[in-house]
């Protein structure tokens, strides 16, 4: 099937209070492992790409957005394509003609009032092409190298902003980090059911790779709706790749530690889209 628009998993989840894992693509192996492990877990998933990994294609978004969306073209479950931490404008109109349903448009590090104005003018545009935003209003943590999580996001905060700029989703800061190798986050559970309460847009987790599973289900049945998972498959592919080189230091063909990796990042795929089905899934 072809991509889905992320709506149609987005509403959905939120509805049933199930969470959405939106994996990041980095190679046409992220892809596929992503994809078959959302088929393993009989779970719908979101590829994410973010700005960085279009940076690390040499900025040339089509070539893997292309590949993405025939993966999810493939797909036995809803998969959607979202592009993630966009900062540069140009980026952010690319995505309505490269197959992105959605698009993450960052500017949290900016005061508050150009936050608002930026991500208002970012949402009227992706709203004329058809693509839904999200907005973040919070401090993760990750971003400048640091793990610890900043102030959390405000619920009255969260319900003036998401009226006054016109997102669909938004990222809070609930205790989570970006780049995080370890599963060791606590997060704001309360915060979670507050922000819930004070908004009616599905709510996304960054950082949630160093988060456990069982306070990502606890996030999920507060309220959390997107999950955004990124080093987690990337610690598993990096370990798999490593063993088997290790296992045979003549291998100079990628296709056997490729393999490895696309096969350990799938099952990290499917563990972690399981934790987030809900109860009685």
């Amino acid at each position: 099937m072809p991509a889905v628009h992320i709506r149609e998993v987005l509403r959905s989840a939120r509805a049933d209070r199930r969470g959405v894992a939106a994996f990041n693509v980095i190679t046409l192996e992220h892809a596929e492992a992503i994809v078959a492990g959302a088929e393993a877990a009989g779970r719908p998933v979101i590829l994410q790409l973010s700005e960085n990994a279009v940076r690390f294609h040499g900025g040339a978004l089509a070539p893997i957005a292309a590949a993405m969306a025939a993966v999810a073209q493939g797909a036995a479950v809803p998969a959607a394509l979202h592009l993630d931490h966009v900062e540069d404008p140009a980026l952010l109109r690319a995505a309505a003609t490269a197959g992105f349903s959605s698009v993450m448009f960052d500017a949290s590090c900016a005061a508050d009032e150009d936050n608002v104005a930026a991500t208002h003018d970012a949402a009227t545009w992706a709203h004329g092409n058809g693509l839904w935003l999200e907005g973040e209003l919070g401090a993760v943590g990750g971003k400048d190298g640091v793990h610890a999580p900043g102030p959390g996001t405000d619920p009255a905060a969260a319900a003036v902003y998401v009226a006054r700029t016109g997102v669909d989703t938004l990222a809070v800061a609930v205790g989570s980090s970006h780049k995080m190798t370890e599963r060791s986050a606590r997060l704001d559970h309360g915060r979670i059911a507050a922000l819930r309460e004070s908004v009616d847009v599905p709510l996304v987790l960054h950082g949630s790779s160093g988060v456990p599973e069982d306070e990502l289900e606890r996030a999920v049945a507060a309220g959390i709706c997107k999950v955004n998972v990124g080093t987690l498959l990337n610690v598993a592919m990096t370990g798999a790749v490593r063993a088997a080189l290790a296992a045979d230091p003549d291998l100079v063909d990628p296709r056997p530690y490729l393999a490895a990796g696309r096969d350990a990042m799938a099952a990290a795929a499917e563990r972690t889209a399981r934790a987030l089905a809900g109860p009685g899934a």
